[in-house]
């Protein structure tokens, strides 16, 4: 490990960064770990955006949607984020689902903005009849002083 290295290591473990192991970093790989750190937050926020779904948590959904957040649902309808909470509070009990998952992760950062898209993969159970479906979304993401939020969601039904 070079000196410049070593300054940028005690840097990077200083200011809080989890340095999981040490890759030599330059001028030329230098964004490419900053981006691999905020692809793992990213991943992390998308989970625990489908756990607190299934958890009905506004509390904690709070934490990570922007207060000008907007919601786009599959039928075109835009909603603004205090509608999208009051529905968020009861919407998986209300849906009536009996599994809700997601899988197919796809994360693209650009700087301060980032798109995460997943699929949904999800069981209902409506008068009996058991459905079974796919949902495509796209969340938007942006970095506010070194802290990611969701500003939009964008739902797609699959249809069968």
């Amino acid at each position: 490990m070079n000196f410049f290295n070593t300054i940028l290591f005690t840097v990077f473990a200083a200011a809080g960064f989890n340095i999981i192991h040490y890759t030599a970093i330059n001028s030329d790989n230098m964004e490419q770990t900053i981006a691999k750190k905020d692809e793992e937050v990213l991943s992390d926020l998308n989970a625990q955006f489908i756990k607190n779904f299934i958890n009905q948590d506004t509390v904690a959904h709070n934490k990570i949607i922007h207060k000008d957040f907007v919601c786009i649902y599959s039928s075109g309808s835009i909603i603004d984020r205090d509608t999208y909470m009051k529905d968020w509070s009861h919407g998986y009990e209300t849906s009536k689902y009996t599994s809700f998952t997601y899988t197919d992760e796809s994360i693209r950062v650009f700087g301060n903005m980032a798109l995460v898209r997943s699929k949904t993969v999800y069981t209902k159970n409506i008068d009996g009849e058991t459905i079974h479906g796919n949902t495509v979304y796209t969340d938007t993401y942006i970095k506010e002083n070194g802290r990611w939020w969701c500003v939009q969601a964008q739902l797609t039904a699959v249809s069968r």
